[in-house]
């Protein structure tokens, strides 16, 4: 029996897809939590048991996962919330209970890379201390820890669209490692769909690029046929920003400090080596076949 968390977010959708087109035989059960089933499509709703509600509610995450061996666990973001490590800690405490008394055997997790590395990185930070609470169980456990998501530009579509620019918290001559989420949601896919593995391990989801925030503008621009020029934020300006669009002080302030720690730490940077096995997507594919029908859209 497989659980999934947030199967209507942009990682969890990908990955239930692929657990659905899976044979039968592949997967015995599968549950799914979700805040909002009306978002899960018909043929999740049909083949999937759901459970309304939450992950970080320890009841909702218990009868979910009973019975079930495996979990697919992701901390989604809220941009409200009072404090970022209370709120990685409350949903990682209510895993651990159910490790403990449902006899869950393997979690598959959404980290980070940074491991050793990162310090006072905001989110990063709360992800990576996640991973040690869960790992402190006992339980088979992957950590699967990418990068810069390739999806986080999705957000600037309309900018990119209208004038021709998108803005990242980094020097234009420093390199960014990215992935996609779709690479993410297939290895997860793999790792739940096999009861094989044992133990504990980071699985690095890196792509083939070694770009510059500047190069990946020239990738854009190529793609969409006109020139995009990429805008360096400061922490201090993006937490500006992201209080202006609602965040919490907290969180805002969270995703400052990893923005100042990708920069001054270089923990997504050129000296991370490419995963194809686990993230196959290059940039300019995903540009061309997911950020360019966005900017149509937007």
């Amino acid at each position: 029996m497989i659980v999934v968390t947030t199967p209507t977010g942009r990682i969890g959708r990908q990955l239930l897809d692929r657990l659905l087109d899976a044979p039968d035989d592949a997967v015995e059960g599968l549950r799914v939590i979700a805040r909002d089933p009306e978002r899960l499509t018909a043929r999740a709703r049909e083949r999937a048991e759901v459970f309304r509600g939450s992950h970080a509610d320890p009841d909702v995450l218990a009868a979910a996962c009973a019975g079930a061996d495996r979990v697919f666990w992701l901390v989604p973001p809220v941009f409200r919330a009072d404090s970022v490590e209370g709120h990685f800690a409350a949903f990682t405490e209510a895993l651990c209970e159910v490790i403990g008394s449902r006899g869950v055997e393997r979690v598959v997790a959404v980290s980070t890379l940074g491991r050793g590395v990162a310090k006072n990185a905001g989110q990063i930070s709360a992800s990576l201390a996640m991973d040690d609470r869960i790992s402190a169980t006992g339980v088979h456990y992957r950590a699967l820890c990418p990068p810069f998501l390739m999806e986080n530009l999705l957000g600037q579509a309309p900018s990119i669209r209208d004038r021709g620019e998108f803005a990242l918290a980094m020097g234009r001559d420093r390199v960014l490692r990215t992935c996609a989420t779709r690479d993410i949601a297939a290895t997860a896919a793999r790792l739940l769909l096999d009861g094989s593995w044992t133990g504990q391990r980071d699985v690095p989801t890196v792509g083939p690029d070694a770009l510059t925030t500047e190069q990946m503008a020239g990738v854009v621009s190529d793609v969409l046929g006109r020139p995009v020029r990429v805008r360096r934020t400061a922490p201090a300006e993006y937490r500006e920003t992201l209080l202006g669009l609602g965040a919490s002080e907290a969180w805002a302030q969270g995703l400052a400090d990893m923005a100042q720690a990708l920069d001054d730490q270089d923990f997504y940077g050129v000296e991370t080596p490419s995963t194809p096995d686990t993230a196959p997507t290059s940039f300019r594919q995903w540009c061309e076949e997911i950020l360019e029908p966005a900017t149509r859209t937007a």
